[in-house]
This record gives structure tokens, sequence and C-alpha cells, in this order.
């Protein structure tokens, strides 16, 4: 599932979409929150630029928005349906969540956004220039 070339690989570690061999944050931990923005401009290994034109990232905003919905209706289905509370403890429970997975939320939203655009290439070494 996780295996080196998959989309989910880059997404979930953060690693180079196309040679998949180096993270592409400064900080891998997102919750050091004060590097949290903090990226390469290229990878060590194959040379892939991250930030491709300026406010690159903008587009992840969208992305972030649709994932912090997904967790939002997640927390509200476990506190108010399988837990049994109520909305007032359920709209707690979406907000303590939002804020406890906002670190997650930023970089996942970002390692998609640069997923959509850029592919794996395992000859990456063939075509590195």
């Amino acid at each position: 599932m996780l295996k080196k070339g998959s989309k989910l690989n880059s997404i979930l570690t953060g690693s180079c979409p196309k040679c998949q061999e180096e993270s592409m944050y400064v900080e891998k931990n997102p919750y050091k929150l004060g590097k949290i923005f903090e990226m390469h401009d290229t990878c060590s290994h194959c040379g892939t630029r991250y930030k491709m034109e300026p406010s690159f990232f903008y587009g992840a905003m969208y992305v972030s928005y649709a994932l912090s919905i997904a967790f939002a209706v997640a927390a509200f289905i476990i506190s108010n349906v399988f837990i049994g509370l109520g909305l007032i403890h359920s709209f707690i429970a979406i907000v303590a969540t939002l804020i406890f997975t906002f670190p997650i939320i930023l970089r996942l939203s970002r390692n998609i956004w640069i997923n959509m655009f850029v592919h794996f290439d395992k000859n990456w070494k063939e075509h590195k220039h």
C-alpha cells in the first residue's frame, strides 16, 4: 500500500513526488509550528523544484478546506453517532479535532496538491539534469 512509487506513499510521507528519496520539508515534524511551511527548494536527489511558480501552493488551500470538512464530519460522526454526545459537545469535539490536526491537514494538503502535478518517475536517475 505504501510502497515506493505510489502517490499515497509520497502524500503520507511528504517525500519528493518524483523520486520519493527524501522529504520535501526541512523539518519532518509538522507540529514544530515555526518551521511548518519551510520546504527545500529542490530535491537533492532528482532536482525537482517544489515551488514550480510563485504562489504555487495557494491551490492547496482548496485541498485543505476539503480535508478539514472530512475531518470535521468524521469527528461529528464519532462523537455524536458512536459515542452519543449532544450537539454542543460534538461541536467542541469538532473544534478540538481541527485544532489538533491543523498541522497535519496543512502538510497533507500541500502533499496532495504537488502530487496532482508531479508524477513518480522510476527512471529519474536517467532523466536527471
